[in-house]
């Protein structure tokens, strides 16, 4: 027999790269202490379709590392998907055990579709399940590779162990599926309990398990000490949460202990430890380790927006929904994206989740669409899951050829985009004031008004000052009514183009301080400390002020705004349905008709009381009206009725019905027309024919034939169940309608007619989430704060917009999860911070008993 040498044994490598490619693995071997037993993994599903079977493609490819030029990888970002993320051995050997445990805390990355694409031969197709994660939890899948991976193999299958196993559920990925009994995840897993497969679970079974560690060995218990750390850090996440909510700043310029204001997070937690003694006791200076650094703080309020993510994540669940962007530049002129998602959650309700904030380095479409990208495989959402879009008008957003509309159209082509319709009613608005000649020189001059009443801090006190006399005179003399939110002193306010109602606001301010801006005025015109321009730009705002012109075109525009701007209301509201948005639309359209049949008798009547009351002189009506625009040579026998009623009254209305038309023309298309066919408040309406077709051509991966024909069935039963029952024939609309479906249990009876509900209320109104979004965005990154991190300025918006989901999380959760990622590679975990005197005490005892 021949002897065996030690060649046989290990395999030659060069000396020259063996030595640049080991690489320690100190700190993975302190962490983690693998216990000898093996974890019990039953397969509760035979896989009677097949599993997935290795790509003979990629098989046969030898993947070329060259252990001298591999990059290290610094990045503090991790991928999720599978198939598109670094190995751990890419990462620095100090960083591997921190990129572990933020995987560990995320879990498998399992997303689910509802068809996943096929793989194998043309004659035997087999495609992935979404069952299979239930059989076998340590499974991943890459939608971009279309591949299966193994989460534990990944995470621990490395060279340092000496176990490696194969690399296919680690590097390549198991793509193909093959029939019978040889199932690949089985032969992976291995029915030894020293395989790679097992080695890889007790290994991540022992990190995850932190009491397991050597470190929490040392001592059995130390409740009081557990308890104080814990306290400790309670306190310091009451006063983050409470400080996010308010919007408020963490950190002072001056946080010496010394100084008199250490800044809020610190003043907060002196604050609560006035007012409980335990708390005092355990906290800054009676603490060996305190919670409160800026770092501490930072960690603190993204495991928040974790968990924030997370449970957006588990309220859509496997619902479709819709996408939702804007951007905005911060206040230190960073492009910022905003991202909200639109969906029906388990109740029936619409919700719309503000999921993210992403700084983009420019706004080209295909930047933004990567970006979301990123975001929803972050947060195991798919891009094929995306049933609406909504942006603004922006051509790099709304763009048919390149825009962010047709890129997402290209990977998911039932996201059908709404333009906003807060924002095309601004638009029509906008238009109907600048088309109109008379309405638009009306505007110019409201604005030179209040430019020059608002000029300086002096003019605008004594517009306050001459207002307050107007409204204790008014209230003496019984003209104006009394109580609670009534007759609140303001000032002049001014339109402008992308603020949603500002015309209206604007106007609606000049009316209410016609007597104190007419007072403000006339002083300024009598100051002779002025320069003659100033004098003279107030006279001619007075003159201007005084016109019967002015007054009447300052009503007329107030009566059609006030129905506008109901509708712009309306339209922000969350939980407005598409088909109840149009349904606002035509009824705003049929008072705007009403007012120009039958409003001018009662504009003229407001009109001339109000002239009267303010001393503007009136006009006859009955006179010929002597147009300066027009030739003296043309016998024109127009009256100044016909001018004002026709020229300005009829035209203005008429123009303003004319842009609302155009802008929500749109909304009259095919998918909207029969999607009314659902609305059961109008008997006419309801048709089955045009629910089934619009299932079947604008919803054809949601609805297989079977479902079709289930839909069809259902529907009848439906109609009739909806106008019996008590609860279902009072629903308002169709959002109110699903909400009741899920609340009386029918949408288990009707589960088709629910799941197309549920994708017509999908579909967006409005922008106005991320407009809030931006608005928030003020508040929190102002100009003292303009030097907010990325991470920071999200984590920190995610809790302040959905606090509503913040406020739920406990204590307690927070510090579960901050003590298994605190176990950081220079740190220590809670549980032994509150034991770290003990383990000195015990030490210096030891050295103590061996000098003696």
């Amino acid at each position: 027999m021949k002897r065996k040498t030690i060649e046989s044994f290990f395999k030659k490598v060069d000396k020259s790269s063996s030595s640049q490619s080991q690489v320690p693995n100190e700190g993975l071997e302190q962490d983690l202490q693998v216990s000898n037993e093996v974890p019990a993994q039953a397969v509760t599903q035979q896989l009677s379709s097949g599993v997935l079977e290795q790509d003979p493609q990629v098989s046969n490819e030898v993947p070329t590392q060259v252990a001298t030029q591999q990059p290290t990888i610094e990045s503090d970002t991790y991928e999720r998907d599978p198939g598109k993320h670094p190995q751990i051995d890419d990462y620095p050997p100090n960083k591997r055990d921190e990129v572990r445990r933020f995987y560990i805390n995320e879990g498998p990355f399992q997303p689910y579709m509802d068809e996943y694409p096929f793989a194998g031969s043309a004659s035997h197709r087999r495609r992935f399940q979404y069952s299979w994660f239930k059989s076998f939890s340590w499974l991943e899948y890459s939608p971009s590779t279309e591949r299966a991976y193994c989460f534990p193999c990944f995470l621990f299958a490395t060279k340092p162990h000496g176990r490696c196993g194969s690399d296919t559920f680690t590097v390549k990925g198991w793509r193909k599926v093959n029939g019978g009994k040889q199932c690949y995840f089985l032969t992976h897993m291995g029915q030894d309990s020293n395989s790679a497969h097992n080695f890889a679970c007790r290994c991540y079974e022992s990190l995850k398990n932190k009491m397991g560690h050597i470190e929490n060995l040392l001592e059995k218990q130390n409740s009081k000490a557990i308890g104080d750390a814990r306290l400790r850090l309670k306190t310091s996440i009451d006063a983050i949460r409470w400080l996010t909510f308010q919007a408020c700043a963490f950190r002072g310029h001056d946080e010496p202990p010394q100084s008199i204001n250490q800044g809020n997070f610190l003043e907060m937690v002196k604050i609560l430890a006035c007012y409980n003694k335990e708390v005092k006791a355990v906290v800054l200076e009676n603490a060996n380790a305190k919670y409160t650094s800026h770092k501490i703080q930072k960690e603190i309020l993204h495991i928040f927006g974790q968990k924030v993510q997370t449970a957006i994540r588990d309220e859509i669940g496997t619902s479709k929904f819709c996408l939702i962007v804007d951007e905005s530049r911060d206040t230190s002129k960073q492009e910022q994206m905003a991202i909200v998602l639109r969906f029906v959650d388990r109740e029936g309700f619409i919700r719309e989740r503000f999921l993210d904030l992403v700084h983009v380095r420019d706004t080209a479409a295909l930047t933004l669409k990567n970006s979301i990208c990123t975001v929803l495989s972050n947060n195991n959402l798919s891009i094929q899951d995306i049933r609406g879009q909504g942006y603004d008008g922006a051509s790099n957003m709304r763009g048919e050829w390149n825009g962010l509309q047709d890129l997402i159209l290209k990977d998911c082509p039932y996201a059908y985009y709404v333009h906003c319709m807060a924002h095309q009613l601004q638009l029509a608005l906008i238009a109907a004031s600048r088309e109109a000649i008379e309405v638009h020189n009306f505007f110019q001059e409201a604005i030179h008004i209040v430019n020059i009443v608002s000029a300086s801090a002096k003019r605008n006190d004594e517009l306050i000052s001459r207002h307050v006399e107007t409204i204790i005179r008014e209230v003496d003399l019984g003209e104006l009514d009394t109580g609670k939110g009534l007759n609140q002193v303001c000032a002049l306010q001014r339109p402008t183009e992308t603020g949603w109602s500002s015309h209206y606001k604007s106007i609606c301010s000049l009316r209410r301080l016609f007597d104190a801006t007419v007072s403000v005025l006339r002083n300024l015109v009598s100051d002779g400390s002025l320069s003659y321009n100033a004098r003279g730009d107030a006279g001619g705002c007075l003159k201007k002020l005084l016109s019967f012109d002015f007054v009447f075109i300052m009503h007329l525009m107030i009566e059609i705004m006030a129905i506008t701007d109901d509708l712009c209301h309306a339209l922000q509201q969350k939980s407005l349905d598409i088909l109840n948005a149009i349904d606002l639309v035509s009824t705003t359209k049929m008072l705007i008709q009403r007012l120009r049949d039958d409003g001018w008798e009662l504009l003229l009547e407001k009109v001339n009381a109000f002239c009267l009351k303010h001393e503007v002189e009136l006009l006859d009506m009955n006179c010929k009206f002597v147009d300066v625009t027009k030739s003296r040579n043309k016998h024109d026998n127009t009256t100044v009725e016909h001018h004002y009623r026709v020229d300005i009254f009829i035209k203005a209305i008429d123009q303003q019905q004319k842009e609302l038309n155009a802008r929500f023309s749109e909304q009259s298309m095919e998918l909207l027309t029969l999607s009314a066919a659902l609305d059961l408040r109008d008997v006419n309406n309801f048709c089955i024919s045009k629910i089934c077709t619009l299932a079947k051509r604008y919803y054809p991966t949601d609805f297989t034939d079977q479902d079709r024909a289930r839909l069809s069935g259902q529907l009848p039963h439906y109609e009739f169940d909806v106008r019996s029952h008590p609860s279902l024939q009072i629903s308002k609309s169709l959002a109110d309608l699903t909400h009741r479906l899920a609340e009386t249990g029918k949408c288990t009876i009707y589960p088709m007619v629910d799941r197309l509900l549920r994708l017509i209320m999908t579909l967006p109104v409005s922008t106005a989430t991320t407009e809030r979004a931006f608005s928030a965005m003020k508040l929190i990154k102002t100009a003292l704060r303009n030097r907010m991190g990325e991470d920071y300025l999200r984590d920190y918006m995610i809790v302040y917009i959905e606090k509503e989901i913040a406020k739920k999380f406990n204590a307690d959760e927070i510090i579960d999860t901050f003590d298994f990622l605190g176990s950081r590679r220079d740190g220590i975990a809670i549980l032994m911070q509150g034991r770290k005197a003990w383990i000195e005490s015990l030490i210096k005892g030891c050295q103590g008993k061996s000098a003696r």
